[in-house]
């Protein structure tokens, strides 16, 4: 059972439940989805899906972000309530370790010695990641492993 169908099912609860938080955040999420299925002309495999929802979740906190400088705590907590919604349908992220041994099969597997190969282990190193941990985690660790 893939994600897509999770939500699906979350969904029914929801409403069963009458959440309207949890009802609207897997509405939106879904509805991302959906879209992308119809840009693709058909279903999304579970990457896919995964990415999209870390795009939801990144949104959430831009929102967040920008609901404290306009000074708008029910915009932020309503962001948070999303935020909470989403991450159990979000793979579990690596630990510094696990992402750390992660770039290192990956620069042994390039070959990579300096920063300049940077960019082929990044490109080995992304897919195996899954949304598990962010670009800007995963660039540190290979820079400071590259160095």
């Amino acid at each position: 059972m893939g994600t897509k169908n999770d939500l699906e099912n979350a969904l029914k609860d929801a409403m069963r439940a009458h959440d309207e938080t949890r009802k609207r955040t897997l509405r939106l999420a879904l509805s991302s989805i959906r879209m992308a299925e119809i840009d693709k002309g058909g279903a999304l495999d579970e990457s896919a899906v995964q990415a999209i929802l870390q795009k939801e979740f990144k949104s959430r906190q831009e929102v967040i972000e920008e609901s404290k400088t306009a000074n708008r705590p029910d915009l932020e907590a309503e962001a948070r309530a999303d935020i909470e919604v989403l991450k159990i349908f979000m793979p579990q992220p690596l630990s510094d370790a696990e992402l750390e041994e992660i770039a290192r099969q990956a620069i042994t597997e390039v070959g990579a010695t300096s920063q300049r190969e940077m960019g082929q282990v990044m490109k080995v190193l992304m897919p195996r990641l899954q949304g598990r941990a962010s670009g800007d985690q995963a660039s540190q660790v290979v820079r400071k492993l590259l160095t």
